[in-house]
């Protein structure tokens, strides 16, 4: 690397980098959401709801999470904006995002991605424009990740031309429905399609559930899901249809169809297959969550690092002033590592928003394997992106001592509020399996639930070959690993093709040590295929956390090469050393036992990431005015009332010798 200093960085610029494709809708969201759209503090749950209610019919709709909707029914077929509309309102409310995104993105998406013509015809726009309120009626009291086998059943009468939508006990009850509580008319239910006496698996169908004055309608049962942790203005619900007739035409019926005689006929044959292919068209609202997550977590740590930079704590001998928070290395090792995990995400997502757009908006030319891919990418960044907020901004809380206990700091708001993104969408470790049965098979629908892992051929070459075509920027990466010098300790593990190598080779190891396992257990209990897989459990997750951590690694180089401004791209590259050595740091028990680390070079990444620390804490702050978020959007006390902000951060760096970035 270059001896070559830089100045200072213009967060202007990192913001234009991080702003990326859709800057647009970023800045429209920057201009239109005021302090109305505020959360505010100390609210009862009615007042919540009543407040969000009312603010999701004052939301841009052109540039909002409805942008995804086709032209003709009020959106722009923008799923990328979309999904960036999402993370803009969870920097602002995220009840209201919540809210926003079962109305638009999994109701009304659910309508657009599995419903037709007549059914958009009938219902988008009103969809669209908030005029009809709906919710996305999938998960079960007794099944919340095995969509595949809900309990909800729909029958086909020929005689009546409807289906009879039935919970059939209690288990079955539709659960933690947003939208569900209060203000939802419809709902896109999902259930068994059973016609001619055959289930043909899990179909959705578009059911109205009150009237216009609110009443439930005859045979539907609605409740609240009652008090949460959090996400107060979202109004969960329970629903149970007894018998209800829904028509015919409600079937939602892009990839099957039932005649009037009750003939079922499907563009895709295979039961499991068809099932996977409709919930693929889904994987948006995945998408939205990881983002909204990684969005409050670049809030919280704007938060914590503008109060470490006025908030001083002790003194040192012959000082006359004591020392700011962000000058301790003990808090310099709490925001920093966070704050470049919370870069390499998002530059993770971005990549992935991006695929996502590919995939969907040529749904017409479904390539199964790219789509595949992109399912398997959302899974696992969103495993990331929600762990990683939880425990960040838990953190943070704890950075900013008892005034991040406070209500009016914003803190204990996004913690509560944040916390159940970890199991929404899909419970992180259950989709840790999904990566990695996908990284094991390539095909999910070749073995249908979990416990037909025992089942398969596993072939250590083939799955390699897999792994390093999913790639991003493979020749980018093959062209650094290649490039890899013997170097001293201190030198190679700043090293961008040493960091890509090792993480690319510990994915490897799990993965090969993983098949190993798996073809022994077939040989052993060949006619126990849950025992195979459940003996195995524990190392099958740290293969798919592997194969997160790599991928988002590669994201950031990516990224960092498609980077034009010289300053910025330094920044961005010290920026990555942090996050790249921190996670070897994490798992240096790892790389040691497997040979991957000497002991001296263990030794090296924790001083060349303290270091690291040493040189990026004069740009803390850059880094997190990067993130663009309007100073009025922190709603943050404790920024407000602290005196002197300015004037502390001048006489600060006038007093400082910032360590320049290497250009």
């Amino acid at each position: 690397m270059s001896s070559h200093a830089s100045g200072p960085v213009d967060p202007a610029r990192l913001q234009d980098v991080l702003d990326g494709p859709w800057a647009e809708v970023r800045d429209a969201h920057r201009e239109h959401l005021d302090a109305r759209f505020l959360p505010v503090y100390g609210e009862t749950g009615d007042q919540a709801r009543d407040r969000i209610t009312r603010l999701l019919g004052e939301l841009p709709t052109e540039v909002g999470i409805a942008s995804a909707f086709p032209t003709e029914y009020g959106g722009r077929s923008d799923i990328g904006g979309s999904v960036v509309a999402s993370e803009m309102l969870a920097q602002v409310d995220l009840s209201l995002m919540v809210k926003a995104g079962v109305q638009w993105g999994l109701f009304g998406g659910a309508v657009v991605a599995l419903g037709t013509r007549r059914h958009h015809d009938a219902y988008l726009r009103d969809i669209a424009s908030a005029r009809t309120l709906g919710c996305f009626a999938m998960t079960e009291t007794g099944h919340g990740s095995d969509v595949q086998q809900l309990r909800t059943t729909c029958t086909y009468d020929p005689q009546t031309q409807t289906f009879d939508l039935h919970t059939p006990h209690e288990a079955a009850r539709k659960d933690y429905i947003g939208n569900a509580a209060r203000d939802g008319r419809m709902a896109v239910v999902f259930a068994q399609l059973i016609t001619q006496g055959r289930r043909h698996g899990v179909h959705a169908w578009l059911v109205p559930i009150r009237d216009a004055q609110g009443v439930p309608l005859p045979g539907v049962t609605i409740g609240d899901a009652g008090p949460k942790a959090g996400l107060l203005g979202v109004d969960n619900g329970r629903i149970a249809f007894d018998h209800v007739q829904v028509p015919r035409d409600m079937l939602l019926d892009r990839y099957g169809q039932v005649a009037e005689d009750g003939t079922y006929s499907s563009p895709i044959d295979n039961d499991a297959r068809r099932f996977f292919t409709m919930l693929g068209t889904l994987v948006r609202g995945r998408v939205s969550v990881g983002g909204a997550a990684s969005a409050a977590t670049r809030s919280a740590l704007t938060i914590a690092v503008r109060y470490g930079d006025v908030r001083r704590q002790f003194d040192t001998p012959g000082a006359d002033r004591e020392v700011l928070l962000n000058d301790y290395l003990a808090h310099q090792r709490k925001l920093l590592p966070a704050l470049a995990t919370t870069y390499a995400l998002h530059f993770a997502h971005t990549e992935l928003v991006t695929a996502l757009c590919e995939v969907q908006e040529a749904a017409d030319q479904v390539d199964e394997h790219r789509q595949r891919e992109v399912e398997a990418r959302a899974a696992g960044l969103k495993v990331a992106q929600t762990w990683h907020a939880t425990r960040t901004i838990q953190m943070c809380r704890e950075a900013c001592g008892g005034a991040g206990y406070l209500a009016e700091n914003r803190l204990p708001g996004l913690k509560a509020d944040i916390d159940v993104f970890t199991t929404f969408e899909g419970d992180n470790t259950v989709l840790l399996q999904m990566v990695a049965k996908g990284l094991l098979t390539g095909y999910r629908d070749e073995f249908g639930s979990l416990d037909g892992w025992g089942r398969a051929s596993f072939v250590a070459e083939q799955v390699r070959e897999m792994m390093i075509e999913r790639t991003a920027a493979r020749s980018l990466i093959h062209r650094l690993i290649s490039a890899v010098p013997g170097q001293d300790d201190e030198v190679a593990v700043t090293d961008r093709g040493w960091q890509l190598k090792v993480f690319e080779d510990r994915e490897k190891h799990l993965l090969d040590g993983a098949i190993r396992r798996l073809r022994n257990g077939a040989t052993v209990k060949k006619d126990r295929p849950f025992d195979i897989f459940n003996d195995v459990q524990d190392h099958v997750l740290t293969v798919a956390a592997a194969h997160i951590d790599r991928i988002t690694l590669e994201a950031f180089v990516a990224g960092i090469e498609n980077t034009a401004d010289p300053e910025v791209r330094a920044l961005l590259s010290r920026v990555c050393d942090l996050y790249a050595l921190t996670v070897v740091e994490t798992h240096k028990g790892w790389f040691l036992e497997h040979g991957r680390l000497t002991p001296a070079r263990s030794k090296a990444v924790t001083a060349v990431v303290n270091g690291l620390l040493k040189e990026l804490r004069p740009h803390m702050g850059t880094l997190v005015d990067g993130f663009g978020i309007p100073d009025t959007w922190l709603h943050c006390a404790m920024l407000r009332e602290e005196p002197g902000r300015q004037e502390t951060m001048a006489a600060h760096d006038a007093a400082a010798d910032p360590q320049a970035i290497p250009a």
